[in-house]
């Protein structure tokens, strides 16, 4: 159920698309839902209906993932009547899950749908023991068995007594469940259709109503306010960090300040220290380092890898026993291959750095393909973009970037070419030619077949004595004349 609006959220949004871990409330009760492999999952949708099916199908593309629509909130039980035309004329069972409800898992509704067939009840509900119930329906008990619902506004005070609240997940024939609608009155003071009425009109009727309490309270939590999103929050990554500890073996030198998503996968023995930060589905190596401030989204990192302090990659990849920052930005499906290193201040955009390269300082790499064993000095500048269109630069392999080099896009370096320093480049480079300049032209050719050589130069001639006489006499008198301004210019 995902059709209302959560007023106490104080939101324009809907209240199920406000989001736990980076996602909205009601995709991960929909993920709950399928890992149980149903025939389908029905999300019943009403206030901001298209933004909620948009949020669902952005993340689930899957069949069996439908959409009902409650025209007007008139209550739990209203709702599940939106969904008569998919589950009136079918024999199985029904499972009711709450959209904001974020923290239950598949295993505790597996539990319940093995109790409620277990049982063979035509409904069976999920009770939880709260300390402190206060505000919350009770279910009470006769004999041991399911007697009814009683809010907390209706309870005697030996029923407020009761710690077995009514958590709103329930299980039900489908056939006996819509036949119950039916008869579903809303004389109350909300004049709505309740779905905790139909318990008890199973039980006038003969049926039979199991109860099934969920060993984990906080797995049926609600959210209606921005207090309790940001309680569950917490208990979320609490959860996740300690399962990471005692299941994959991760270290966290401070787990109380580390915020890890739930849907991050991390390798045994990887330390993660404070303030780290790993979202969405990422996932990590072995025997990774991940230092103070580093935030990591959606990205896989390799084996032996070391992200220093305050560095940010997002959508991207980087491969075994690369080091990254402190200070670096991968960005736009970045990828560093083995052995690779990017250092302080080094952006990489929707460019991949070959295996073994490096690029250690105050560097910008956009939309460039970077060759092996190539070096990128400090300042370089791929210039990707020409005001109208983004370009790529093809660097090859043991190439030699100076610093303060920019590189004109479309560009190719060619293999073991070199830039000096401050040079611009605006044409394509040869292989094994260093350039220099601005705009940057070949000064040497550094290799051919494995020699280094340099170009030929034609042979000099030999002067006779009379030339270099006057040679000589020649720049004696331009050297006094130089002597002679700077006297003048004193004077």
């Amino acid at each position: 159920m995902a059709a209302g609006l959560g007023t106490r959220m104080k939101s324009k949004k809907a209240k199920v698309l406000h989001q736990l871990d980076g996602r909205p409330l009601v995709n991960h009760v929909v993920e709950a839902a399928l890992a149980l492999d149903p025939n389908s999952v029905c999300v019943i949708v009403g206030h901001q209906a298209e933004e909620v099916k948009a949020a669902v199908n952005a993340e689930f593309a899957d069949e069996r993932v439908c959409f009902a629509i409650q025209e007007k909130q008139l209550g739990t039980g209203d709702a599940i009547n939106a969904t008569r035309e998919l589950y009136e004329d079918r024999d199985s069972t029904v499972v009711v899950l709450t959209g904001d409800v974020p923290l239950i898992t598949s295993e505790t509704i597996r539990s319940l749908i093995d109790h409620h067939k277990g049982e063979e009840a035509a409904a069976t509900l999920l009770a939880v023991k709260l300390d402190d119930p206060t505000g919350y329906g009770r279910v009470v008990r006769e004999n041991g068995q399911f007697a009814r619902i009683v809010e907390q506004k209706d309870a005697t005070e030996d029923e407020r007594l009761i710690e077995d609240i009514n958590a709103g997940f329930y299980c039900f024939d489908s056939r006996k469940l819509f036949a119950a609608l039916g008869r579903l009155g809303n004389n109350n003071a909300q004049g709505e259709y309740y779905l905790t009425d139909i318990p008890g009109i199973f039980k006038s009727e003969g049926e039979k109503v199991s109860i099934y309490v969920a060993p984990d309270h906080q797995e049926v939590e609600g959210v209606n306010d921005r207090r309790q999103l940001a309680a569950l929050e917490q208990a979320l990554r609490d959860r996740t960090v300690k399962r990471l500890m005692l299941e994959s073996g991760v270290t966290f030198v401070d787990p109380s300040s580390a915020y890890i998503s739930s849907r991050a996968v991390i390798g045994r023995d990887t330390v993660i220290y404070q303030n780290a930060t790993v979202e969405g589905s990422t996932t990590i190596g072995e025997n990774c380092v991940i230092h103070p401030g580093v935030r990591v989204v959606n990205s896989t990192i390799g084996d032996g890898v070391e992200v220093k302090d305050n560095s940010f990659v997002t959508d991207s990849v980087v491969g075994d026993g690369c080091a990254v920052g402190p200070m670096a930005h991968l960005r736009g499906h970045a990828e560093m291959v083995e052995g690779s290193k990017v250092g302080n201040f080094v952006e990489l955009k929707k460019t991949k750095l070959g295996r073994k390269s490096k690029a250690s300082h105050l560097t910008y790499l956009g939309d460039a393909t970077i060759g092996e064993n190539t070096n990128i000095g400090a300042g370089t500048i791929t210039c990707n973009y020409d005001g109208k269109n983004k370009h790529r630069t093809q660097i090859g392999n043991r190439v030699k970037i100076g610093s303060d080099t920019m590189l004109v896009a479309p560009i190719t370096v060619g293999d073991g070419a070199v830039t000096a320093a401050g040079s611009v480049a605006t044409h394509d480079i040869e292989a094994d030619t260093l350039v220099a300049g601005v705009p940057a032209k070949v000064k040497k050719v550094l290799s051919v077949g494995g020699d280094r050589v340099t170009p030929e130069r034609p042979p000099r001639t030999k002067l006779t004595p009379e030339e270099s006489v006057e040679r000589t006499e020649s720049f004696g008198e331009r050297k006094e004349q130089f002597i002679a301004s700077i006297k003048k210019s004193k004077d």
